[in-house]
């Protein structure tokens, strides 16, 4: 064999496993791409889709059903609500509710002890029954024989919310109009509690207000503690159109 055909049998050699090589690169290349996407591989499935939040609604207001919510008006973001322990009871809970767009209703003051009509409650008031009036009624007017603690409310300093003699328990009754909230029961809102006018007639009573407690039963108004007129004076805005919310629990809550 000469030199020269000695050279080319190794040339050729070389470039057959060269070419052999590369296509068994390529080949083992394309099949491990192949099975990185093939089913039943160990490559980590897409994730799971989260679960929805929870849905939330705004809170009602407590103790109040629907039957009385449906009094409400429109506008009112503030609700005084008191609560009498049964019908023919004299005492009474109270609480100051705000509503918030997202959350509802919430209480912001309270609860306080109030004391009520001496035959506790009805729903056909009449001058002199001794009931307190049940229902969903504004708070507009405010008033009293002290000075103005600083309400938002229209405020009437008047020496002439004065009251003298003794309860029903014995108790004085001195100081009793010190602060009023006057309850839009059958009277002009807009004026000052003191007001006689009677839209509904004299036969059905007025002058039902909110005032300082003489720890005893009322005529048929509701009855706070000196500091605690104080704070719902200060708390009530007319911006918010505030209500009192009145009755006995059971009715209250249907």
């Amino acid at each position: 064999m000469t030199v020269r055909k000695a050279l080319a049998l190794v040339i050729g050699a070389v470039m057959c496993t060269g070419v052999l090589a590369t296509g068994c690169a390529r080949e083992h290349a394309g099949a491990s791409s192949q099975d990185a996407h093939a089913p039943g591989s160990s490559a980590s499935p897409p994730p799971a889709p989260r679960p929805a939040p929870p849905r939330s609604f705004p809170r009602p207001l407590p103790g109040v059903g629907a039957v009385m919510r449906e009094r409400l008006p429109a506008g009112t973001r503030q609700a005084l609500v008191v609560t009498g322990e049964t019908g023919s009871s004299s005492q009474a809970r109270v609480v100051l509710y705000e509503q918030y767009p997202a959350e509802g209703w919430r209480a912001v003051a309270g609860p306080w002890p109030a004391h009520n009509g001496l035959r506790g409650w009805t729903d056909d008031h009449e001058a002199g029954d001794l009931h307190t009036p049940i229902g969903v009624f504004g708070l507009s007017d405010a008033g009293g024989r002290l000075p103005d603690p600083g309400t938002l409310l229209p405020y009437d300093e008047d020496p002439d919310f004065s009251v003298s003699g003794t309860g029903y328990l014995g108790e004085p009754l001195e100081g009793s109009f010190d602060y009023v909230v006057a309850i839009d029961y059958n009277r002009v809102p807009g004026t000052t509690p003191l007001d006689k006018t009677r839209p509904m007639g004299e036969d059905k009573g007025g002058g039902v207000w909110i005032h300082v407690d003489h720890d005893g039963p009322t005529n048929a108004c509701v009855s706070l503690s000196e500091e605690h007129m104080r704070a719902l004076l200060t708390a009530l805005d007319p911006d918010k159109q505030p209500v009192v919310v009145m009755g006995p629990e059971e009715v209250l809550a249907r």
